[in-house]
């Protein structure tokens, strides 16, 4: 299969989204990743998604709409906080957990009666979505476990073949997926941290919970809600390890146990002084390191890394989203000094 570059015209939009309605799997742009499209609504359309990924199909995807009208027509019940959420944070980065109605196939909502709705803030998305007349599906656009994709180059390295055609939109603006989060009452819980902060939502509610999947390892045979809860994701083939410390703990750490093949992802320059050691700036500040975290962890496989030991980002925050990643990134190897 030849895979396509497009543009953002109206045709090559429209040529997109005539590739949706046929079936087909499209990269797409998002504020947050790159987005591996597909009608919702579709089983085998779905099911080519989580074959060109090699997706774990208890792994439930993400169903992208262009305005809210089109929300009532996928869940059973918009609980008032949802609506509030909605008004605050749509279109954005901010994906919902909802009763699911029939419509919405097993093999997009993973086997569950939930499923993740959201409206995504990219005004290419959102065209390709209202062109094709019906909700997509769209896990990031990578091949399940590695980083994800944050500009069209990236996709088209990981799909080239398997999918037709891939719209560039540009490099992503958030560069970490969005924040997933259910309702339980008075209450939002954080399935998955993202742009959209614990801090950002405590203004809809003071009662905002932290899933413990967020940060804990879970169980294989755990059901869970959320894509990104249970399986590791983001990982570059090197070894990558936390490293939970000061900057000068964290150098005297790594100028002892790192080598020739040893990669750090820092904060700044300094944070490897003295090493002798190769590194990767990957930001001062959480929001920093939220743009370039996956793109630092594709760079450790160009440059050949066979160990990355990263500085430890604030837990707080868009922090905690970028903790999270890292988290999965490094299979839950966490070295605290």
């Amino acid at each position: 299969m030849e895979t396509r570059l497009l543009l953002t015209d109206d045709d090559s939009l429209r040529y997109a989204a005539g590739l949706l309605k046929e079936g087909k799997v499209v990269g797409i742009p998002t504020e947050t990743v790159y987005g591996l499209g597909a009608n919702a609504l579709d089983v085998d359309a779905v099911g080519d998604i989580f074959k060109a990924k090699g997706r774990p199909q208890d792994n439930p995807l993400i169903v992208h709409i262009s305005d809210i009208s089109e929300l009532e027509a996928l869940v059973e019940d918009i609980p008032p906080l949802a609506r509030k959420c909605a008004e605050s944070f749509w279109p954005g980065p901010l994906t919902m957990i909802f009763k699911k109605k029939p419509i919405i196939p097993d093999t997009t909502s993973g086997g569950l009666d939930t499923v993740g709705i959201r409206m995504p803030s990219n005004k290419y998305a959102r065209q390709i979505i209202k062109f094709a007349g019906v909700p997509i599906a769209a896990p990031s656009a990578n091949l399940s476990g590695s980083p994800s994709p944050t500009t069209a180059m990236h996709v088209f390295k990981d799909m080239n073949g398997r999918i037709p055609a891939i719209v560039d939109g540009g490099m992503s603006a958030v560069d970490v997926e969005s924040t997933v989060i259910s309702f339980e009452g008075d209450s939002i819980r954080i399935l998955r941290p993202g742009f959209i902060s614990k801090e950002d939502l405590a203004e809809i509610t003071d009662n905002v919970v932290i899933d413990k999947g967020v940060l804990e390892q879970l169980s294989p045979d755990t059901v869970v809600r959320s894509p990104g809860m249970k399986y590791r994701h983001y990982s570059p083939s090197a070894d990558v390890t936390i490293i939970d410390a000061d900057a000068e703990h964290f150098r005297g750490y790594v100028k002892e146990h790192g080598d020739s093949d040893t990669v750090c992802l820092v904060f700044n320059d300094s944070d490897c002084d003295e090493t002798g050691l190769r590194y990767i700036n990957y930001g001062s500040d959480s929001k920093q390191q939220a743009q370039r975290l996956f793109d630092a962890l594709r760079e450790l496989d160009e440059i050949g890394a066979k160990t990355a030991y990263a500085r430890c980002p604030e837990k707080t925050g868009v922090g905690l989203a970028v903790y999270n990643r890292l988290l999965r990134a490094a299979g839950f190897q966490v070295i605290k000094l």
